[in-house]
C-alpha cells in the first residue's frame, strides 16, 4: 500500500504542476493574441507583440501555440476574440488594487472579480477611482554579466531615453517611459547587451503602508486574483511590513 499512495501522492503533485503550467500557457497565450490584435501579427512592426512572444518563450510556451494565438488574433484562423480591460479596487488597511484583465466575457469577468474583493475584505470601484495613482513605465532586466560597465551601460540608456538604471548583486534594472520602452530595448540589442526581460508596468506614485492582519488578507486576495483566468497582472500601492522600500 506505500508504493500505492507514494504514486498517488507524485500523480496528484504532476496534476498541480500540470494544472499551473497549462494556466500561465494560457495566461500568455492570451496576452500574445490581444497584442496581435492591436497592432497586427508581425512582431518587427508590433513592440507590444513582440514582448508577448518573448515572455511567452521564456516560460517555455510552445511555438505552436503562439503562432495559432496569431493566425486566430488577426482573423486567419476562427477562435475566441479578447478584450482588454482595467479593474480597480481598495484592498484591506486602505491599499488601491490595479488589475490588468484580458477576457473573451466582459460580464462573467466583472461579477468573479467583485465576488473576490467582496470576500476578501475589498470593494471593486469605479473606473478612475484608484488609476491614478500608478504610473505606466517600462522595465528591463539585464544580468551584469552582459553589461560591460555600470558606465557603457548607463550611457546607451541614457541617450535612447531612459529614465533611471539600479540593481542588485545579479541585475541591473533599467526604468523607461512607456513609450521609450522600445527605444531602450532596441539600443541594448544594437549595443550586444543581453537583456532578460521586459515589460510594461504600473508604478504607484504613493504608498500605503500595511502589517498584521491587514497584510495577510491582503495578500490571500491578490493571490486569489491573480489565480483568475482572467487577471493578467496585479498592482499595489501596499508596503508591506518586511518590504525593503519597494512597493
Amino acid at each position: 500500500m506505500s508504493g500505492h499512495s507514494k504514486w498517488a501522492n507524485i500523480k496528484r503533485k504532476k496534476a498541480k504542476v500540470d494544472e499551473a503550467k497549462g494556466a500561465t500557457f494560457s495566461r500568455l497565450t492570451k496576452e500574445v493574441a490581444s497584442a496581435a490584435r492591436q497592432g497586427g501579427g508581425n512582431p518587427d512592426t508590433n513592440f507590444k507583440l513582440r514582448l508577448a512572444v518573448a515572455k511567452a518563450k521564456e516560460q517555455n510556451v510552445p511555438t505552436a501555440n503562439i503562432e495559432r494565438a496569431i493566425l486566430r488574433a488577426t482573423g486567419q484562423m476562427q477562435g475566441v476574440s479578447y478584450e482588454e480591460g482595467i479593474y480597480e479596487g481598495y484592498g484591506p488597511g486602505g491599499t488601491a488594487l490595479l488589475l490588468e484583465i484580458l477576457t473573451d466575457n466582459r460580464n462573467r469577468t466583472a461579477g468573479e472579480v467583485r465576488h473576490l474583493f467582496s470576500r476578501n475584505g475589498g470593494t471593486l470601484s469605479e473606473s478612475g477611482s484608484v488609476l491614478w495613482m500608478f504610473d505606466q513605465k517600462g522595465r528591463l532586466s539585464v544580468p551584469k554579466s552582459a553589461a560591460p560597465s555600470e558606465e557603457a551601460l548607463l550611457e546607451a540608456v541614457l541617450e535612447a531615453g531612459g529614465e533611471d538604471l539600479g540593481g542588485d548583486d545579479d541585475e541591473w534594472e533599467i526604468v523607461t517611459a512607456a513609450d521609450q520602452l522600445d527605444a531602450v530595448h532596441r539600443a541594448l540589442e544594437e549595443a550586444g547587451i543581453a537583456i532578460d526581460a521586459a515589460s510594461l508596468v504600473r508604478v504607484p506614485s504613493t504608498t500605503v503602508e500595511v502589517e498584521g492582519a491587514d497584510q495577510d488578507r491582503l495578500l490571500r486576495l491578490m493571490d486569489l486574483l491573480e489565480e483568475h483566468d482572467d487577471v493578467q497582472r496585479v498592482y499595489t500601492n501596499a508596503l508591506f511590513a518586511d518590504d525593503d522600500g519597494d512597493a
